[in-house]
């Protein structure tokens, strides 16, 4: 599988995923600094490197991505502008099941603090063995999803709070 992997530092549990990933088979992308840096210019920055990884997954050019940044939080904002992108900040394996299972997830979100290599490489054992399941549920959630994508500003929900 293509992946398109980034973060705003490089550190050792990054080294281990990429290590891992490549083990696996994978062709890996990297963006972000190189090994033992953090974000020095604007393009390592978390933001840049999340946008870059999630247009590499909506161009074609890799078919899922993996972010890192301190928290997680940052590049999951950040992915999820891209219009197409579904990521999910996932802490444990359990948490990455349900975003490929039911939210159809293309890009893995990990907090650089909370994760050590152990756990990442459960993530990853079960973001890779999990496929979305389409189900009328699910899907009528997803095209939601898709819905505010398309819109071009934002309005405020009716009085009965209806999505649809």
């Amino acid at each position: 599988m293509k992946l398109a992997v980034g973060a705003d530092e490089r550190i050792y549990v990054v080294e281990e995923v990429l290590k891992y990933l490549e083990a696996e088979g994978h062709q890996v992308t990297y963006y972000g600094p190189p090994v033992g840096e953090s974000y020095t210019t604007p393009e390592t920055y978390w933001p840049a490197v999340a946008r870059r990884v999630a247009e590499a997954v909506v161009s074609g050019a890799a078919d899922e991505g993996i972010l890192f940044c301190w928290t997680g939080t940052g590049v999951s904002i950040a992915a999820n502008k891209v219009p197409g992108i579904r990521a999910a900040l996932c802490v444990d394996a359990e948490t990455a099941r349900g975003a490929r299972l039911w939210n159809n997830a293309n890009v893995l979100c990990l907090s650089l603090r909370l994760t050590s290599w152990p756990v990442a490489k459960e993530i990853l054992t079960t973001w890779f063995q999990t496929r979305y399941q389409p189900n009328p549920t699910d899907d009528a959630c997803l095209a939601q999803i898709t819905e505010l994508e398309a819109r071009q500003t934002p309005t405020a929900p009716s009085a009965g709070n209806d999505l649809t």
